[in-house]
């Protein structure tokens, strides 16, 4: 094919492989894609998509003829999207020079992307589009051709050791331009000052741009990196996209909107109402997205410590010091810090309380261990001690407080709503705790809370405000930040550059987060406490089911009384799980919070989770009211999480309560119609033959009577004052629809036709059998009714 025709058909074959941006073309589903269901096809979508493989030879020869494609700007993230609509740029420099208003009659703003980029915005960008394809939820994602591509393309572009290979190129010794520079098609404002890249600033020096390939791995690295994090963490509501904007920033963009409101620019300006509908976004990440956004952190980490030692002399750096290696010194904090701490908080915000949440904790606790993806290896030890943090982190534990600090009380708060007795939802507070009980690591987390706190003396308001502006946005193709040796500046410009000035910091040491750990122990506890009953409970439900127990007749199947769990199916093993993690959770949290001896022992009497005198469980926390009792907020939670409970009974006419499962409904219908007809033609005769004082009378009262219940039992809160019917003598037939009692019957009359007993004598010996139980019972147990059970 001829290089025009290639540029045809370029968007058709990328729309081909990645799916259509609203969705309805699949494409060729790599995110389903797997080596262990289709081999072949998983096997020929890795060769033609790799960094060397037919589909970027062509990306490299279309991007030698510097030829651009579209790409809507409606399906840009949804901050961007509103702020380019609104005529105001990005500081991404990513969009800078590519935004083009359409010609007479078209339909929306387009972003004139080069091949390299509009690849990988396709390739990014279907990670979001192709999220509600229903074949996804079977397959694993971290084994997908996806998963692997972009594992590919970040050891290609982003390598932890080397450079990054140069394209292929169709004339031999030369090498692929990047991108040049073109002038606007339309006039935009800037939420900031435009920060020329770090290519520009190399290549400047340079007297053509095939002298030197290392322009060349930049370009591509960066370009790569910032549509990544564009497309898969540029998501959040107005509130936050506002928060991160500077004053100064701010004022720039009502100055030009004052300005266009009097001009013509082929639109007139948006309403604030519809600029505020505009930048509202429906974001939820899907553990996919969010599984391939740790990879991202991952191997950020990695790529960043692999950072070559600072030579002594500086003017040894400034002559020796490649590009890839100024990158590596600045791409997390200038290009994935801001962005990753407000996707963070959106998750732990609007995540479900459930177990799927272990993917967002994960990737959390991947970014705050940066020294897990340094390239030393830890001493060997004989001893399994935990790996102190080295003290030259700490300058990256302050310049992320916020990500140690405030999603951490974004966890309690998580933590204190969910149920602990899960082994899933224990595992993620083990987790956790056992992250942050590292040794030296609370200590540095303490020490940067200092620095921040500490008060400002000499710093002038308009240079630390100059200082906090958001430049992590941009490209770090500017030039560095001054030197600051100020480790109390550093700090607070992080905090006050991602929250504002008029942020309020929550100390992760002081005593409102220290009363949220006090009550995490206090559950953990319960729970604990949970766990254990449950356990005994199945053990004694196993211990029962033997083959005479089965035969049984229990009170508990008739009143319908409830006295399980909904945790019984987890098992004695998830069970032991779930009391080590929290176990270890606890000792974890007192290492790090310093929690003393005394004040376990005071939070756990006041714990709530002893047993009564009876060996049950107490009510759960209730108030007492005019109507009855009320459960408490606390109430309530003991209950969804199954640490109390009521003991719910059935307290109506035993004869009219509902047919059971293991009840025969024709012959519990047919028995009730033969006791009523009894009951009214002997009611009189009955009620004589119990009045009696002799022993026939007890015999009849034992039999016939169901008298009000002595002992009281626990109800429901619904009301206080209860109807209570007394019925007088009455002949009960229903115990007889019991399957157990059929197939009991049945296997007697089995037997005793063994011994040549027929049914009339087999029917004649139970009933001798029975009476004389029935006088024996008499004399002990007068209010047992065998005969209703």
């Amino acid at each position: 094919f001829s290089l025009k025709e290639l540029h045809g058909i370029f968007p058709w074959l990328v729309e081909s492989i990645f799916g259509s941006l609203d969705g309805i073309i699949v494409g060729w589903n790599l995110r389903c894609l797997q080596g262990r269901t289709n081999p072949n096809e998983y096997s020929v979508a890795l060769d033609f998509l790799d960094p060397s493989g037919p589909m970027m030879k062509l990306v490299y020869k279309l991007q030698a003829e510097e030829y651009r494609y579209d790409f809507p700007v409606s399906y840009l993230p949804g901050p961007v999207k509103a702020s380019i609509q609104e005529q105001v740029l990005p500081e991404c420099s990513l969009y800078h020079n590519k935004v083009q208003f359409p010609s007479s009659g078209g339909l929306g703003l387009n972003l004139a992307l080069n091949p390299f980029e509009y690849y990988m915005f396709y390739f990014a960008i279907s990670l979001i589009t192709q999220k509600n394809s229903p074949a996804t939820h079977h397959v694993s994602p971290s084994n997908s051709a996806y998963f692997i591509l972009v594992d590919t393309y970040l050891k290609c572009f982003l390598p932890t050791e080397g450079s990054v290979l140069p394209p292929p190129s169709s004339n031999p010794g030369g090498a692929i331009p990047s991108p040049t520079p073109r002038s606007p098609a339309v006039p935009f404002s800037s939420y900031g000052m435009h920060h020329t890249s770090l290519l520009k600033r190399h290549i400047a020096h340079q007297p053509s741009v095939n002298a030197d390939p290392a322009s060349q791995e930049i370009w591509r690295s960066e370009t790569l990196l910032q549509i990544f994090v564009e497309m898969w963490l540029h998501h959040y509501s107005l509130e936050m996209y506002q928060k991160m904007q500077s004053p100064h920033v701010k004022l720039e963009v009502l100055h030009y909107r004052l300005s266009i409101s009097s001009k013509h620019h082929g639109s007139p300006a948006q309403s604030s109402y519809q600029a505020l509908h505009a930048y509202q976004e429906s974001f939820k990440p899907t553990e996919e997205h969010v599984l391939v956004v740790r990879l991202l952190v991952k191997h950020l980490h990695a790529f960043s410590n692999s950072l070559k030692p600072e030579p002594l002399s500086p003017s040894a750096h400034s002559h020796t010091a490649s590009p890839l290696e100024e990158f590596k010194r600045v791409v997390i904090p200038r290009f994935v810090q801001e962005k990753l701490y407000i996707f963070l908080q959106h998750c732990f915000g609007h995540w479900p309380l459930d177990a799927s949440f272990r993917a967002v904790l994960e990737m959390w606790l991947s970014y705050l261990q940066p020294w897990r993806y340094a390239p030393e290896k830890p001493p060997q030890s004989t001893e399994p001690l935990p790996r102190s943090v080295s003290e030259k982190w700490a300058a990256f534990i302050q310049e992320n407080l916020l990500m140690y600090t405030k999603l951490f009380v974004g966890f309690l708060n998580r933590a204190l709503r969910t149920d602990l007795v899960s082994p899933k939802n224990a595992l993620m507070v083990f987790r956790v705790a056992k992250v942050f009980a590292q040794p030296n690591l609370a200590e540095m987390i303490l020490k940067g809370e200092q620095l921040f706190l500490e008060p400002e003396l000499v710093i002038p308001h308009r240079q630390h405000r100059l200082f906090m502006s958001p430049t992590l946005g941009g490209s770090f193709l500017s030039s560095r930040s001054p030197a600051v040796t100020d480790a109390s500046f550093k700090v607070k410009s992080h905090v006050y550059s991602l929250e504002g000035q008029d942020f309020q910091y929550k100390q992760m040491f002081g005593t409102e987060v220290r009363n949220l750990v006090l009550k995490l122990a206090q559950l953990i506890c319960q729970a604990q406490q949970t766990a254990k009953s449950i356990s005994d409970h199945s053990a004694e439900t196993m211990a029962s089911q033997s083959f005479f127990s089965w035969f049984r007749f229990t009170p508990s199947e008739v009143n319908g009384s409830y006295t399980g769990n909904d945790l019984d199916e987890i098992g004695q093993d998830s069970i032991k799980k779930t009391d080590e993690y929290l176990e270890k959770a606890l000792e974890y949290l007192c290492q790090i919070f310093k929690l003393s001896e005394a004040q376990l022992t005071q939070m756990m009497m006041k714990c709530g989770t002893a047993q009564d005198e009876n060996g049950k469980k107490q009510l759960p926390d209730c108030i007492a009211s005019e109507n009855g009792l009320i459960l408490t907020p606390l109430g309530r939670y003991q209950i969804i999480n199954g640490l109390r409970r009521f003991e719910v009974q059935y307290q109506g006419d035993t004869e009219l309560q509902p047919i059971r499962s293991y009840e025969n409904a024709a012959l519990v219908r047919l028995l009730f119609r033969l006791s009523s007809v009894l009951n009214q033609r002997f009611a009189d005769q009955m009620e004589v033959l119990c009045s009696r004082e002799d022993f026939v009378g007890r015999l009849c009262r034992y039999h016939l009577t169901n008298p009000q219940l002595v002992q009281k039992i626990r109800y429901s809160p619904v009301v206080r004052d209860r109807t209570s019917h007394s019925w007088g003598p009455r002949i009960s037939l229903r115990f007889l629809a019991s399957y157990r009692t059929l197939i009991s019957l049945l296997m007697i009359y089995f037997l005793a036709s063994w011994f040549y007993i027929g049914p009339v004598g087999c029917t004649f010996i139970i009933l001798i059998g029975y009476f004389l139980y029935a006088v024996i019972m008499t004399f002990f147990f007068e209010g047992w009714k065998p005969h209703e059970y």
